[in-house]
């Protein structure tokens, strides 16, 4: 038995769809019929069932984990609770071993923000707990620019800090791919893998995509970091803000632009480029009210 975590978040969906045939999954959730909902594949296909499963309720990780063998561990809580939890549970029952979803800056010597040292301490505590265990360390995913589509269809712009600054992002599909690989197969335990797309981009290069797919002029709008500090704390709590503040500088420094292969390694073929993520995403860019562009 699989466990998959995290069902209704980007990697969690993308690892359902990708997991062969004839495995038995169990997917958590705080909210089994919200997942079902966002996600009809976690409750149709055959051989996956939908649980019930809290970090802050140490029973509800218990009934989820009896009788999982192998199990994808995805947190988004900064306190590092969420990963004490659920590693705590996982050995109480016999997990096996543990595939968690980490992030590329844990191995950066200059980073030193709140989510980059929450980041760190997870996998320091997966590593001492006794579990069998693999860390997948991507990169931005692409997905990320989806927090434009607002901006886009509304007023043919995408506002951004630092649109100059490169960034390796990586298509989410090949995350999950590779994360599928090492939790399904033998020979990855005790192992950390960087995943990072083919090519550094820029969010200027990523609004000139967009735009050219749309078939419209899109405009690519640079934000003070006032102005970001601003619109991302309409998203997260401050301590987040500012480590999502010193991260976008160690981007402008050129500390995220450092590209991998990791993904043709594992997977046979090359990650996919920004410009495929595009492609098979710009529905979500368009169309536009009563078929016009923005830009009328």
């Amino acid at each position: 038995m699989i466990l998959v975590t995290g069902a209704t978040g980007t990697i969690g969906r993308e690892m359902v769809r990708a997991l062969p045939a004839g495995l038995r999954v169990r997917v958590m959730t705080r909210n089994p019929a919200k997942a079902v909902e966002l996600f009809p594949e976690a409750g149709t296909r055959a051989g996956v069932e939908v649980v019930a499963g809290d970090y802050t309720d140490p029973p509800s990780l218990d009934r989820a984990l009896r009788g999982v063998e192998k199990a994808f561990l995805v947190t988004t809580c900064v306190d590092g609770s969420d990963d004490a939890a659920f590693v705590s549970a996982a050995c109480g029952v016999g997990v096996r071993r543990v595939v968690k979803l980490s992030a590329a800056g844990v191995v950066d010597a200059g980073a030193d923000d709140l989510v980059t040292r929450w980041q760190r301490a997870n996998e320091d505590l997966l590593r001492g707990c006794g579990v069998g265990w693999t860390l997948v360390r991507p990169r931005a995913f692409m997905s990320n620019c989806l927090s434009w589509v607002g901006s886009v269809r509304g007023e043919g712009v995408v506002r951004g800090l630092y649109g100059m600054s490169p960034n390796a992002c990586v298509d989410p599909r090949d995350v999950a791919e590779v994360a599928v690989r090492v939790l399904t197969e033998e020979g990855y335990g005790g192992r950390a893998y960087t995943l990072t797309g083919p090519e550094a981009v820029t969010a200027v290069d990523q609004t000139r995509e967009l735009g050219r797919l749309l078939g419209i002029p899109l405009r690519f709008e640079e934000l003070t970091p006032d102005q970001a500090r601003a619109a991302l704390g309409r998203r997260y709590p401050p301590p987040v803000v500012e480590a999502l503040l010193a991260s976008a500088e160690r981007q402008r420094a050129g500390a995220k632009a450092q590209v991998e292969d990791t993904v043709r390694v594992l997977t046979g073929r090359p990650a996919r480029s920004f410009r495929q993520w595009a492609q098979d995403h710009i529905g979500a860019f368009a169309p536009f009210p009563d078929g016009a562009g923005p830009c009328r």
